[in-house]
């Protein structure tokens, strides 16, 4: 096959570069966008991209030596965080259909007549 020498295998730096761009997506999305819902897709791209680089990091491709540990702690971390992102979406989607009963918009900006 002639592609068989252009690819090469995938490495960490590539998981890394992933996660990266997905993170700074994410704060994109999370500063630029008004709308409630917008600002929670944000938060979960954020979550995702530091998903994806616990689980690099914990990659036995990072030992120099042939036989490297079964590393788990990036996959508990990140279930955590999935545990997490799940909670956080529930409670979030909650308090924006209650911001939209009340302002009928899910723009953020209408947030400065909230009294507390």
């Amino acid at each position: 096959m002639i592609l068989a020498g252009i690819l090469s295998p995938i490495t960490v730096t590539h998981y890394l570069v992933v996660g990266i761009i997905l993170f700074v997506c994410g704060i994109v999305c999370l500063v630029v966008k008004r709308n409630i819902i917008a600002m929670l897709i944000g938060v979960e791209l954020i979550l995702n991209g530091a998903n994806i680089n616990l689980v690099a990091f914990s990659s036995p491709q990072l030992f120099a030596s042939g036989t490297a540990p079964l590393l788990l702690d990036g996959q508990v971390f990140a279930l955590f965080v999935m545990i997490l992102a799940a909670a956080e979406a529930a409670v979030a989607l909650a308090i924006a259909l209650q911001f939209y009963s009340r302002f009928g918009t899910v723009d953020v900006d209408q947030g400065g007549q909230l009294n507390g």
